[in-house]
């Protein structure tokens, strides 16, 4: 049984990623029931909670259906994350995520997210304080190192955990590579072959299919995996590599009827929780995906992209269904 504080996991948990304008409630809540056994939020801005910036507490809000849920928060000052820290916990979560791997220029060249990885004292004090201001468990994402000649992964999990981290997520990428390349999860073998360290640790990048999380799982010895882009679209993907770890089967894909009821399902909770101009406008980037591998598709995609009512793209969505009755996956 893995677990993160006193949250039992299950013998080998998948988590949803914290992804930027991704991970929201509405697609955590497909994510859920789709099989995910724990979730983060998308990353908070500490600046943002201590100026209360509207943004930035909008994605405080969590749903207890979602439990165990994890508020993830990232800055590059140790002041600000303890006071955001006890902002996040104040929500109600079960875990506080601290977030050392976002590679986007605008968080990691001012010194937050994996731009921490370049100042390792820093992020292992900043962590320390982090642990000491809340009454929570806190774990950490982070990357394998700034680019491949600076990756000190396993000293940076041990340092962590010796300053009261409970499990810790690690992107198998350096922030050189951002999203490029195969992910490197060998060095996730030698942080779990560390003797000293007791933590889980979970695997992150490149998990598109039940057939290489078994792979991987078998590989590498991690205590789980985290999941990102490959749900983004297909919430399925839980579930199915789940099947596939139990029984040595792959489950069938979704159908038309079961992707057009998940997407509009994910369709009118963004709308009830953002309104309808930005419910619909942050739907956009999803629709592909539900929609991945159907021919002759791309009208509708456009059509659905470019939509500015909730009537125009339900009936968008009916089309689909009636054009594409016969389609198999």
């Amino acid at each position: 049984m893995v677990k993160i504080g006193n949250l039992e996991l299950g013998e080998f948990p998948l988590l949803l990623a914290p992804m930027e304008d991704v991970s929201d409630p509405p697609f955590r809540a497909v994510c859920k029931k789709n099989g995910a056994d724990l979730m983060y939020t998308e990353f908070i801005s500490s600046e943002g909670l201590i100026r209360d910036a509207a943004k930035s507490v909008q994605k405080l809000d969590i749903f207890e259906y979602e439990r165990p849920i994890g508020i993830q928060i990232f800055g590059n000052e140790i002041e600000s994350m303890r006071e955001a820290a006890a902002i996040a916990e104040a929500a109600g979560p079960d875990i506080l995520d601290i977030n050392y791997g976002c590679p986007v220029h605008k968080v990691a060249c001012k010194g937050a997210g994996a731009g921490i990885l370049l100042d390792i004292d820093k992020m292992v004090s900043m962590t320390e304080e982090i642990v000491k201001a809340v009454n929570i468990p806190v774990t950490v994402k982070t990357r394998l190192g700034w680019s491949h000649d600076t990756i000190r992964i396993v000293e940076v999990a041990e340092r962590l955990q010796d300053v009261g981290i409970q499990a810790i997520s690690i992107h198998a990428r350096t922030r050189q590579q951002m999203y490029k390349g195969e992910a490197d999860w060998s060095y996730l073998n030698k942080v779990k072959e560390n003797p000293r360290l007791h933590i889980p640790v979970f695997g992150n990048g490149d998990i598109d299919s039940p057939e290489k999380a078994a792979e991987y799982k078998s590989k590498y010895n991690v205590n789980g995996m985290m999941i990102g882009r490959a749900s983004i679209g297909y919430p399925w993907i839980f579930n199915e590599i789940k099947h596939f770890l139990a029984t040595g089967e792959k489950l069938p894909a979704p159908d038309l009827a079961e992707r057009l009821r998940i997407a509009k399902e994910h369709l009118d909770f963004s709308i009830k929780w953002k309104g309808e101009k930005l419910g619909i406008l942050e739907m956009r980037r999803h629709y592909t995906n539900y929609f991945r591998g159907m021919p002759n598709f791309k009208p509708y995609r456009t059509d659905m992209v470019t939509a500015d009512t909730y009537e125009e793209v339900t009936a968008i969505l009916d089309q689909v269904e009636e054009v594409y009755a016969d389609y198999v996956f």
